[in-house]
């Protein structure tokens, strides 16, 4: 069955992605996203195309301006230059819907969601860290008990929430398999798994989250969110 996501990602971060200037830990969530969302891989695609195109029209300047052995020279430094790691979202396009974790999440974590090891946060609540040698984000799966909300917080940062199975309520707004989505530090939410099932989420994050509670507060360094 088709997927019918409703909440996509936005325009500056696909096109970072597109240009790859996001750190590993965005790269891996917008990459999940797109293996499972047809529309913003198609739109990706848009993006790509235009750029190599915008580029192939950009003309150095050899007279009046830059001399045309600067251009040469800019050219392979650039080619010469290390990528930042972008997870590769071509390559999970071609993967079935069967797996709860498509790739390129799956292969960071080593199995699907049956196979893993889950570490308890209370409450119902279980979590796994996920590594990423970009030293600028956290990222995690996150299990949220059915019916049960996650703790009211605000952002020091952004935050990227996938919904991997199940559903959440955020205010208004109902996030399914495949929805993105994005909140930075204007936004003090208490997002709430349905009660169908438990809702699974791939978060990124790039500063610790502001609880409102006191306690969570005292025991965020344990916890390590």
């Amino acid at each position: 069955m088709t997927l019918q996501v409703q909440h996509h990602i936005s325009d500056e971060l696909l096109l970072s992605y597109a240009t790859g200037e996001l750190a590993e830990g965005w790269s891996l969530a917008v990459a999940t996203h797109l293996a499972l969302c047809p529309s913003c891989r198609n739109r990706l695609s848009f993006m790509e195309h235009a750029g190599g195109e915008m580029l192939e029209l950009a003309i150095p300047e050899t007279s009046a301006g830059m001399p045309a052995s600067s251009w040469e020279e800019m050219k392979a430094k650039i080619s010469a230059a290390e990528p930042l790691k972008r997870p590769d979202a071509k390559a999970a396009a071609a993967q079935t819907d069967a797996p709860v974790l498509p790739e390129p999440l799956r292969s960071y974590l080593g199995a699907d969601v049956g196979h893993l090891k889950w570490k308890a946060l209370g409450r119902g609540a279980y979590h796994i860290p996920i590594k990423t040698e970009d030293g600028r984000t956290q990222v995690r799966l996150l299990k949220i008990p059915a019916g049960k909300p996650v703790p009211e917080h605000s952002h020091g940062g952004r935050e990227l929430t996938l919904v991997l199975k199940g559903a959440f309520t955020d205010g208004a707004s109902v996030f399914k398999r495949g929805d993105l989505e994005e909140a930075d530090e204007s936004l003090t939410h208490q997002p709430v798994a349905t009660p169908e099932e438990d809702c699974i989420c791939l978060a990124v994050t790039d500063a610790p989250l502001k609880f409102q509670s006191r306690l969570l507060r005292l025991l965020q360094p344990i916890l390590g969110i």
